[in-house]
């Protein structure tokens, strides 16, 4: 078998010859902590995006099998073009503030890890959507990402790994470009237009899924659709799980319809954070794999939620990346915790997020080869 063919197996509960091992990427931090260690080249540590030749490399050097996100089909469903990148002021400390592509004003400083805190945002309301945002969210064919040479390899037989169509975001991109409170304001304040932001993102997501499907050949079916929202933090959703029901639902269905139409009906969303009481939504609405599962402070797991939902909900994650900065007696625990959720069938360990600065080298490896000795 290969690996399009184990995750199938997986996903619909059949037979397969060995688990596939699933990794999520890497912080930029990351690569270059084992560049400086001798592990990777300073140029892969430079070079490395999910899915091009380096982390085909790097994935094989630590023995994982394939990057959740390695190969897409897709379209860019979110502002285009982008806002241009522009410091707005340097401060004392030798920070800058910086408008990104989202047009969000964020707080950068140099030498610092993790996401930069955001200060500003310039979607404030009406006004700037009509003016600003909403130009860049009209479809047009030029969204269309070129996949010649993947589909070409995967008509060959040469792509061997699980192929995604990307779906990009309902609520999640929104919600980036207007800020938490903001967004939360919105809804209370200008309900119109609040409606008017979710059916125009909904809308171009689907004209963006609806062109990727004309433009694959009838007979190049991806293995999983997917969705990115991350909408929720450690205590729960940051938008009313009933708002997100009634406004945000109906554009799931009406693009899980046209995806079962193809044959697509692995429907992959990731949201990190706490996301019980979004998961009614999602599988009423026909997204059936949850990713990543972030074990957190909350301890997610997918066992209570398949107890609560049957075998229809589906995972990828839940393996808790902390235990990589620990040792190998840590990693060894962590396997053996997550063996009867492998046995629950649907299933596919996965570190919970992309591998942070302190994940050793040494330790993901051990991992691996553990995993291939328990799992096959």
């Amino acid at each position: 078998m290969n690996n399009r063919e184990r995750i199938l197996a997986v996903f619909n509960y059949q037979g397969y010859d060995r688990l596939p091992l699933v990794h999520f990427g890497y912080w930029t931090e990351t690569l270059f902590q084992w560049a400086e260690e001798g592990h990777i080249t300073l140029e892969e540590a430079r070079a490395w995006a999910d899915g091009n030749a380096i982390d085909l490399a790097i994935t094989k050097k630590l023995g994982f099998d394939f990057n959740w996100a390695c190969a897409s089909f897709g379209a860019n469903a979110s502002l285009h073009p982008p806002f241009e990148w522009k410091i707005l002021e340097v401060l004392p400390d030798g920070s800058r503030k910086v408008v990104n592509g989202n047009g969000v004003v964020i707080l950068e400083k140099d030498g610092t890890q993790g996401i930069p805190p955001e200060v500003d945002h310039l979607l404030k309301g009406r006004r700037e959507w009509e003016e600003s945002f909403l130009p860049r969210l009209r479809f047009s064919p030029d969204r269309l990402w070129d996949a010649s040479e993947r589909i070409q390899a995967v008509r060959s037989g040469e792509w061997q790994l699980p192929v995604q169509l990307w779906c990009g975001s309902l609520y999640g991109s929104l919600r980036d470009w207007l800020g938490m409170v903001n967004s939360a304001y919105l809804q209370a304040d200008d309900p119109v237009l609040f409606d008017e932001m979710i059916q125009c993102l909904g809308h171009l997501v689907y004209e963006c899924v609806q062109a990727t499907l004309d433009h694959i050949p009838a007979d190049t079916v991806p293995d999983y659709a997917h969705f990115w929202e991350d909408i929720c933090f450690k205590s729960g959703p940051l938008i009313s799980p009933r708002v997100f029901r009634e406004k945000v639902g109906p554009h799931y269905r009406r693009i899980t319809d046209l995806l079962g139409k193809r044959g697509i009906h692995l429907i992959s969303v990731d949201c990190d954070g706490k996301i019980d009481a979004l998961i009614p939504t999602w599988l009423e609405n026909g997204v059936n794999v949850m990713f990543p599962i972030e074990v957190g402070t909350w301890q997610a797991s997918i066992a209570p939620w398949r107890e609560k939902y049957g075998r229809e909900l589906r995972g990828v994650g839940g393996m808790d990346k902390k235990v990589f900065a620990l040792d190998y007696a840590a990693v060894r625990a962590e396997v053996e915790r997550l063996r009867p959720l492998v046995e629950l069938g649907g299933y596919l360990p996965c570190p919970d997020h992309r591998l942070p600065p302190d994940a050793k080298w040494e330790n993901v490896q051990y991992y691996c080869e553990h995993m291939r000795k328990v799992f096959g």
